[in-house]
């Protein structure tokens, strides 16, 4: 699994936090993060250069003839792709116990809510009597 990021030389996939991506000139820079460990002050990260591809494509106008356009590399296509499987993970991750929180939250609230309840209702019966 993620054979193209081990293919850049990232031996564990798992320890990626984020990344970006950016147009240089005629290159696409990628900066891969990493988790910070325990008492660092930055975050580890890699950087690759891609070149960007070269296409002729006919222009929209047809007294144009041809157009040059430049588009991203297609192994870059594939490690973005691995790095989106990824990150996209530990949002989901971050979101579901976002989530858990909540709902635990929300469940606290009606119990206590209950239990004031039930209270009120025994604090009637003795004051009944």
């Amino acid at each position: 699994m993620y054979d193209n990021l081990k293919g850049l030389g990232i031996s564990n996939p798992d320890d990626i936090d984020r990344y970006s991506l950016r147009q240089e000139a005629n290159n696409d820079i990628l900066k891969i993060y990493f988790r910070k460990d325990k008492g660092e002050f930055f975050a580890k990260s890699v950087k690759f250069k891609y070149p960007r591809q070269r296409k002729t494509v006919v222009a929209d106008n047809a007294s144009q003839g041809y157009k040059e356009i430049q588009e991203i590399s297609p192994n870059l296509r594939y490690v973005i792709d691995e790095l989106d499987q990824i990150c996209l993970r530990d949002q989901l991750e971050v979101d579901l116990k976002r989530k858990i929180l909540e709902d635990l939250r929300h469940l606290e609230n009606v119990v206590s809510n209950k239990i004031s309840e039930i209270e009120a209702d025994l604090e009637k019966l003795t004051n009944g009597r």
